[in-house]
Formats: C-alpha cells, sequence, structure tokens
C-alpha cells in the first residue's frame, strides 16, 4: 500500500521571473479578508501542481503562452490576488488591490511525463525544480499573492505549478480561480462561476460570543512535537480492498461508515502508536471541514476565500493505542460532526477575542481531506490533469502534523499522504499492516 517515488535526475532551464498584471485597469482598494482567512495557522504559503499529458487537438499551441494570457484576463476577474497583503495595527490582515500582479516563471525540462512515473502522488523530490523557490517573494506580507511556473516537458505536456498565499483561499477558492482561467484559456469571455468576495460573511459577529469548545487551538508548550530535522514523506494507497477488511473488524454499527472515516481512523491510530511515549499524553484528530454548504442560506456561488473549520476530538494516547478500530472511528465521526453554521461562526468570534491564536500542534494530527476539490477537472486545451492538488505531504510550518487525503484511481479507495521522522515512519509501516492483516 506504500506508494514510492523513483529517483529521476532532470535538468530544467527557467527565464526569468516575471509580473503579469490583469490584462484590463482594475479598482485600486482596500479589502478586508474574514475572520477565518484570518488565522495565524493560514499564514503560509502552500504549492499547488499539476501535471498534463500532450493532446494532439493542441498540437501547435504553447501551453506558456496560452496560461500566461489566461492568468492576465482571469486577474481582471480576481483582481485581489494581484495586490499585496497589508496588515492592521490590530493584527487584522487587509488586501490593498494594487493591481502589481502575481509572479510567472517560464522553464523548459528535458524530461517527458512517461519518465516521472505511472501514478503520480506526493511527495514530488524535483518539486524545486517545477516550482521556482524566490525568498524575496516567499513573504505573507507586502509580496506577491501567487508564484506560477509553467515547465514544457519533451513529450509535448507540461507541468503548471502555483504557489499560494493561504490566507487569500483554501483549495476550493484556488480550484475556482484556475478553472476561470482554464475556461479563458479555451475562448471563454468571462469564468462562469464569478468570483464573489464578501468576506464579511466569515467575520466575527459584534459583539463576537464562543459558543463552541475549540479543542484545535490552544497553546503549544506542552505535549510532543514532532522534530522538523530529516523527516520522511510518504503516500499510502487504501485500496477498496483494504477499506472492505478493515471495514469487516468494525460492529455492525459503523458499517455505514465512509472511506475517509476508515482510513484516517486507521493511520492516526498508528501514527499514535508510533510516535507517542507517553500513555498519558493528551491527543486530538482535527479533521478539515469545508463549511461552504453548512450556512442557511449556503454561502454564495464564487464564494473564494477561507471557508474551512478544523474541529477535534481529544483523547489520551493510551485510549487511542490500546482500544480497537472502532473507538478511533468513533472519534473522527465526531470532529466532522461538530461542524455547523454556529461552530463556524464560534471560531470567527475565537479569532477577534483570543487574538488570533494557532493550531495547537503539540499531540494534534490534522487531516485535509481534498479528494473532491477539483484540482484534476482544471483544463486548459490538454485535456484535464495527469494529477491535480497539493504538491506536498504536509506543511513545512507543522511537520508530520498534517496529512492530506487525494483521489485514488480506484474511486472506493484513497491516498493518504504522511510525514514523520524515520524510526516514527518506519513504526508507523509496521502497524498499518498489522491492521490491514499484511504482516
Amino acid at each position: 500500500m506504500e506508494y514510492t517515488r523513483k529517483t529521476l535526475n532532470f535538468k530544467v532551464a527557467r527565464k526569468n521571473p516575471e509580473l503579469i498584471t490583469p490584462a484590463e485597469p482594475t479598482p485600486h482598494e482596500l479589502k478586508l479578508l474574514s475572520d477565518i482567512d484570518d488565522q495565524e495557522g493560514l499564514r503560509f504559503q502552500t504549492p499547488v501542481i499539476q501535471f498534463y499529458r500532450s493532446n494532439p487537438c493542441a498540437a501547435g499551441k504553447d501551453p506558456v503562452k496560452v496560461i500566461r494570457d489566461a492568468i492576465a484576463k482571469a486577474l481582471v476577474f480576481y483582481y485581489p490576488f494581484a495586490g499585496r497583503l497589508r496588515e492592521r495595527g490590530d493584527r487584522k490582515l487587509v488586501v490593498e488591490c494594487t493591481g502589481e500582479g502575481v509572479v510567472f516563471v517560464e522553464a523548459d525540462a528535458d524530461v517527458a511525463l512517461q519518465q516521472l512515473g505511472d501514478a503520480l502522488y506526493p511527495p514530488f523530490p524535483y518539486l524545486n525544480k517545477l516550482l521556482h523557490h524566490l525568498p524575496a517573494t516567499a513573504g505573507i506580507l507586502h509580496c506577491p499573492l501567487l508564484l506560477i511556473q509553467v515547465t514544457r516537458l519533451t513529450c509535448g505536456g507540461f507541468v503548471l505549478a502555483i504557489r499560494l498565499n493561504h490566507t487569500l483561499s483554501d483549495a476550493a477558492g484556488i480550484v475556482q480561480f484556475m478553472s476561470a482561467m482554464g475556461e479563458l484559456a479555451r475562448g471563454a469571455e468571462a469564468p462562469l462561476i464569478q468570483p464573489v468576495w464578501e468576506r464579511h460573511l466569515l467575520s466575527a459577529r459584534n459583539p463576537p460570543r464562543m459558543t463552541c469548545t475549540h479543542y484545535e487551538y490552544g497553546d503549544n508548550t506542552e505535549g510532543s512535537t514532532i522534530p522538523a530535522d530529516n523527516m520522511v514523506e510518504r503516500s499510502f494507497v487504501f485500496t477498496a480492498a483494504d477499506i472492505s477488511a478493515l471495514r469487516s473488524i468494525l460492529p455492525p454499527h459503523l458499517g455505514r461508515c465512509t472511506t475517509f472515516e476508515i482510513a484516517v481512523a486507521c493511520t492516526w491510530r498508528s501514527r499514535a502508536i508510533s510516535l507517542y511515549q507517553d500513555p498519558n499524553e493528551e491527543i486530538r484528530i482535527s479533521c478539515l471541514v469545508n463549511c461552504r454548504k453548512l450556512f442557511n442560506p449556503p454561502l454564495p456561488e464564487g464564494y473564494y476565500g477561507n471557508a474551512i473549520v478544523y474541529p477535534a476530538a481529544v483523547t489520551t494516547a493510551e485510549r487511542l493505542c490500546t482500544n480497537p478500530l472502532q473507538y478511533a472511528v468513533e472519534l473522527v465521526r465526531s470532529t466532522k460532526a461538530q461542524a455547523a453554521e454556529e461552530y463556524v461562526r464560534s471560531v470567527a468570534d475565537l479569532m477577534v477575542m483570543s487574538g488570533r491564536p494557532a493550531f495547537r500542534v503539540a499531540g494534534t494530527y490534522i487531516v485535509s481531506d481534498l479528494r473532491w476539490a477539483g484540482f484534476s477537472k482544471v483544463e486548459f486545451g490538454w485535456g484535464p490533469a495527469a494529477y491535480g492538488g497539493l504538491a506536498q505531504c504536509g506543511i513545512d510550518l507543522v511537520p508530520g502534523v498534517v496529512s492530506y487525503a487525494l483521489p485514488y484511481q480506484d474511486t472506493k479507495g484513497m491516498v493518504l499522504t504522511m510525514s514523520l521522522p524515520p524510526n516514527a515512519m518506519d513504526k508507523f509501516i509496521n502497524e498499518l499492516h498489522k491492521l490491514l492483516g499484511k504482516e
């Protein structure tokens, strides 16, 4: 079930970075972020990567030119992306819509898509070749909000890689922007879904009132943290047969639990056994939930800000590791069940009342389900992506804490990323094999 990446050496020739500005004049104004956007835990850059095969229907077209032009057109509609982030005295973030543009890098690689492997999942050890690191643009404030590299491949395919300032958008939001780019690249006059800012919809109430318990935020001075050095990254495939085997050991009342709940419970339990030495240590599972449809009425179609919450469930290392798998499944289910409109309101209020606290990292495992985000459906005239989605197994700022659930070709299965220290990774794999009967 472990997905391994073969070592591959290839060269990439890049041209000098350039700024792409909106194709037409755009308003110069200030736009406040919401209090869901404006969290300490979202102040980081996140990389996305899209691989596209050669397509005879696109013969003669240059993906670099097509995408460069599409970005300029899309920025007319999504002009805040062409601005710069500022911080007010109360640490409130605001976008100054300056029209300065986004960073664009044109590149060519001496490798074909087929050489990168039959199945494409993170980790991508060659990511730094396909997404140029420009330290001067890597900050959160006063920096470009998007960095985009398009790399032509020798086979006629190409790779699109994007680095996004996460405070501006979540996965659904950046997919919406990329889809608009694709539609404009294919000849549309305007995006099918018009962008909606309206970040006030997810801002704190007046007066703010925290009405829910939020285990996902708190003090990081106690509990086990994972050392950042020498991390090992892997992707693990859970096939339909794996999920069926795990489901068979659950009691009847959990017979209808989802693939996600089973795989995450299995992963969390195995991870805990591999990491925690103190049986009494308090640990938690946190599952990201898209809250767009939790509201009545739902958030407007086209809302591209962060509309996500991270409800958490708490237990001890001993309880999780010594109880059967159903215990972990029930806790995973309980995290998702907390998500509702009032919970989201309470998170926004907490941000204002508590000075925008960071996510609780010590003892925490966070899983983000990106299977339905739609990355692979984004297309520019070459067909859907061979792989589209997050480019890393976790987040560099909090190593070993975050995993991503990704789609698998077997729609009843899924892929989960994992990053752990080497010894812990070996133990983690052994525990997974035990649960799956693959010792």
